[in-house]
């Protein structure tokens, strides 16, 4: 996909939006967090355990402009929006986060970081995908490296990942949903074992929340 060829052009003035919401952050460095969600729809990925495939298509899903996606958010306490997919890296994300900027909310991404981002962030989490690698600038800026594990190689996956990564940058394993309880005790053992490693649960679906 290339972005002039989205829906809104790539102009970033209209998105794809699948669903917003507010609720609380269930990953990562951020668990446990007061966050509002935005999810927009296209991904050029398609890995086959997503839990969101509904966002894989941005076509079906209605174009909102900034200004109507960041009224929602207003109507909220929120201090920090989430930006997710689907990929978000696919839009250009500058008039979002300079709308959101003007309320002094924090904006964080969760992306694949398979194209050069665009937007201002105060933190990006990246959880790249095998299938389809990160483009090389993403590593350099990532505050937060999030490896998913579905298989035992994802292990070796997420070691060459933690070598393109700057030192501030934390990084996180998270056994897939589905296979939990196949894959826990080796992210435990693992993280023992590698304890520059720290382990990220999914502790939304724990909770039963959004």
């Amino acid at each position: 996909m290339e972005r002039q060829n989205l829906p809104g052009r790539g102009e970033g003035n209209v998105l794809p939006l699948v669903e917003q919401f507010y609720t609380l952050q269930g990953e990562g460095f951020h668990t446990g967090k007061a966050a509002y969600f935005i999810r927009i729809g296209g991904c050029d990925i398609g890995c086959r355990w997503c839990d969101s495939k509904i966002s894989w298509s941005p076509g079906i899903h209605k174009l909102v402009s900034v200004q109507e996606i960041v009224e929602e958010v207003l109507k909220t306490p929120a201090k920090s929006v989430v930006v997710t997919g689907g990929e978000p890296s696919l839009y250009n994300l500058d008039p979002l986060c300079s709308e959101l900027k003007k309320h002094k909310i924090e904006t964080f991404i969760e992306t694949a970081g398979t194209n050069p981002l665009t937007g201002i962030w105060d933190w990006i989490c990246l959880s790249p995908k095998p299938n389809m690698h990160p483009h090389e600038s993403n590593y350099e800026k990532a505050d937060e490296l999030k490896v998913i594990i579905y298989e035992d190689d994802d292990f070796e996956w997420a070691e060459i990942c933690a070598k393109r990564i700057s030192d501030k940058c934390l990084t996180f394993l998270q056994p897939e949903w589905s296979r939990y309880s196949v894959n826990i005790d080796k992210i435990v053992e693992y993280a023992k074992n590698n304890p520059s490693w720290m382990v990220s649960l999914q502790a939304h679906k724990f909770m039963k929340i959004p």
